[in-house]
């Protein structure tokens, strides 16, 4: 597969489109800014004071600076690290702890901190609390099973280990430098901890979209293009300290008579990007609703053949919303529970090839993506792990219009 990857700032924004075979499959946008605009990423680890426990529902709300306070699971005390404790429980008010956001916050919806802290490399992550050592599942199996033997010597009670898919195809010496770099900051942290004041930010996580490259499977890129003179200075820099042999593939683009907006259509590709209503090839069309507490997908025969017509051609309009959901999801970056309503099919084998293809397409998306079962109704569930915000919630500066004239349900 080809691979491109293309980085723009605009809008006070830093966006970023990874593009596969030429098509966009993704896109990821940050805000430009420093300070108070960078605070609370995913990844930052501070010193968090509990100010509330619930026992009902097994939380607790840990504050991380001056009135923000995170969702906490209590489980995840069992192997924190403590700066200050209270009382002899497992978790009291007014105890110290390091936590990591886990999950950013979403509308209404306060950050998610956790006790179990990952030290993130491009080939491994180093878990705290969570001691197994595991490789990826998209790992072949005999290399998987090479991994897991060479790192037996890593077993430990305090941190565990997982190999990422990145670390497939590269020497296993580069791994276990990661590995053995990523437990020297684990240390570091775990040593100074105690010391520090609650609220002190004890790990920043680079910038969104410096993460977003370290995440990318490098297997087929073909360039790295990079608007702007400043911003290339930055992702260069990350290049040269983490990935010094991938150097080659970045490649400046600064020409601000003809932005790489308009040689990529990237602004009319984002704007595709938050629509309600995206065409089929056949004539039929996806809604597409995220609302509150889940995703809808709703398939519509509209142009083309569908309700009354034969299975074959139901089955054919499904399959093509099939792949066109698949690729939105991800390019859209939903999360949670989605629920797509494919046009109803008579014949059992019929849904079985829609699942078996539909399941197919969400196994290629990077981050863990299930396909659950349909419902009597004839509903498809589908569950995403829950990373970044959705692309919507994500942009900013130009406006866009969701809800296009005559989409409503």
């Amino acid at each position: 597969m080809k691979r491109k990857i293309l980085i723009e700032q605009t809008a006070g924004q830093i966006r970023t489109f990874f593009l596969e075979n030429d098509d966009i499959a993704e896109i990821h946008c940050a805000d430009a800014g420093s300070g108070e605009k960078r605070a609370h990423l995913l990844g930052d680890i501070y010193i968090g004071k509990v100010k509330n426990i619930v026992p009902d529902i097994g939380a607790a709300f840990i504050e991380i600076a001056p009135g923000v306070n995170c969702y906490f699971d209590v489980k995840d005390a069992e192997h924190a690290i403590f700066t200050t404790k209270i009382g002899k429980k497992p978790l009291c008010i007014g105890d110290e702890l390091a936590v990591q956001i886990s999950k950013e916050a979403v509308k209404t919806k306060s950050p998610t901190v956790t006790a179990n802290l990952s030290f993130t490399g491009r080939y491994a992550v180093l878990t705290h609390g969570n001691t197994r050592i595991g490789v990826s599942s998209k790992i072949p199996k005999k290399i998987r099973d090479e991994y897991k033997d060479k790192l037996k010597g890593y077993q430990n009670d305090r941190f565990g280990i997982i190999v990422r898919t990145n670390a497939k195809d590269i020497p296993f010496q580069m791994v276990l430098d990661e590995i053995e770099s990523l437990r020297s900051e684990y240390e570091r942290l775990s040593s100074a901890a105690p010391s520090r004041v609650c609220y002190t930010c004890l790990k920043s996580a680079p910038p969104s979209y410096i993460s977003d490259l370290k995440n990318v499977y490098m297997e087929g890129m073909e360039e790295i293009i990079v608007e702007g003179a400043a911003l290339y200075e930055d992702i260069c820099a990350y290049f040269e300290s983490e990935l010094p042999s991938k150097k080659s593939l970045l490649r400046l683009y600064d020409n601000p008579a003809f932005p790489l907006r308009k040689m990529y259509s990237t602004d009319i590709a984002l704007e595709k990007a938050l629509r309600e209503k995206v065409w089929l090839k056949n004539g039929g069309y996806l809604i597409i609703q995220p609302t509150e507490a889940l995703t809808v997908i709703d398939v519509n025969s509209g142009k083309g053949t569908g309700h009354g017509k034969s299975e074959a051609a139901v089955l054919k309009m499904n399959l093509e919303a099939a792949r066109e959901s698949a690729r939105q999801i991800r390019l859209r970056n939903l999360s949670g529970i989605i629920i797509i309503d494919f046009i109803n099919l008579e014949e059992k084998e019929n849904v079985d090839l829609l699942l078996h293809e539909f399941r197919a397409r969400l196994s290629e998306d990077p981050i863990q993506t299930n396909l659950i079962d349909i419902t009597p109704l004839n509903l498809v569930e589908v569950t995403r792990k829950k990373v970044h915000r959705p692309l919507h919630e994500q942009v900013k500066g130009e406006v866009f219009h969701l809800q296009q004239p005559g989409n409503a349900l």
